[in-house]
């Protein structure tokens, strides 16, 4: 078998069709298209909003697409050069100390979520709900601790 002997399997790809190409060859004179009317013409087709005095589908779509997830969870994110720029060594980090330090501004705002952006160099103890894998990493290697919160707790 040689690459220009390949074929499709017989039946599998059928010819286009050669429209206006005379009465003999099944398509000829109107070329399929009907006579007259606004698809015999070139250019038919239009635009969606063109129907001929009907309500234009897309106005007859709603305005807005999808939905809102009402119990969706949003996080306040807190990077490890954040918690660096703001905290002493030593210093305890949760909800309250981070809506002090203007991160929030309630502590009931949201789940806090801890990630890896930047380095620590400081010990701190560090209470959220949820950690990156690169954030716990780096307060573990600077010899802090880091605990995760229960959902709707902000102690």
């Amino acid at each position: 078998m040689k690459l220009h002997e390949i074929k499709p399997v017989d039946g599998s790809r059928r010819s286009r069709k050669r429209v206006g190409r005379g009465i003999a060859a099944g398509q000829g004179k109107t070329a399929g298209r009907g006579t007259k009317g606004a698809g015999a013409r070139s250019g038919s087709g239009g635009r969606l909003y063109r129907e001929g005095g009907n309500l234009p589908f897309v106005r007859k779509l709603p305005f807005k697409r999808g939905f809102t997830n009402l119990r969706r969870l949003v996080y306040v994110e807190v990077n490890v050069d954040d918690i660096e720029a703001r905290f002493d060594a030593g210093a305890e980090v949760n909800p309250e100390t981070l809506s002090q330090a203007g991160f929030m501004k309630d502590a009931r705002d949201g789940p806090v979520v801890v990630l890896g952006r930047g380095e620590l160099t400081k010990a701190v103890n560090v209470r959220a709900h949820r950690f990156s894998k690169g954030a716990l990493e780096k307060i573990n290697a600077a010899g802090g601790s880091a605990g995760v919160l229960e959902a709707g707790s902000n102690e």
